[in-house]
């Protein structure tokens, strides 16, 4: 029994410590965008201020493996903001257009989140990487 508690405990830290890598800095482009490895990122400038918020939030937090990351989709005809999990099985968070949570779509014990967005993942629209933690 002390064995597998052990085993557990070092496959949870193995995934949720951070690791360093090496980033390009970001570059603008003539759509607003900021271009940083191949990948197209809001700039600072157009996010709404509640994601500046939680932007601020993270960046307070010790850098996570895998980094955190800030999605906007459109769901049941509006936009929302999506907030992968940080490791493991944590949930994820799933924001409306004022960043009020409204929901843990998926990630927890059981992978499906805490049941108030069932179809979030099988039914979000118009992807987009609004922000990715590039600290080393």
């Amino acid at each position: 029994m002390k064995s597998m508690f052990l085993i557990i405990s070092i496959v949870l830290l193995s995934c949720c410590t951070g690791r360093k890598s090496l980033h390009n800095q970001p570059v603008n482009d003539t759509t607003g965008m900021v271009v940083k490895n191949g990948t197209k990122l809001h700039a600072d400038s157009l996010l709404p201020e509640c994601v500046k918020k939680l932007i601020s939030e993270f960046k307070l937090e010790e850098k996570k493996n895998p980094s955190r990351s800030i999605y906007s989709y459109t769901y049941h005809g509006k936009i929302v903001y999506y907030v992968p999990p940080e490791c493991c099985d944590f949930f994820s968070d799933l924001y409306d257009e004022n960043c009020k949570l409204i929901a843990h779509p998926d990630g927890g014990f059981t992978g499906l989140g805490d049941g108030k967005a069932p179809n979030f993942i099988s039914t979000r629209k118009n992807e987009k990487l609004l922000w990715k933690d590039e600290r080393e």
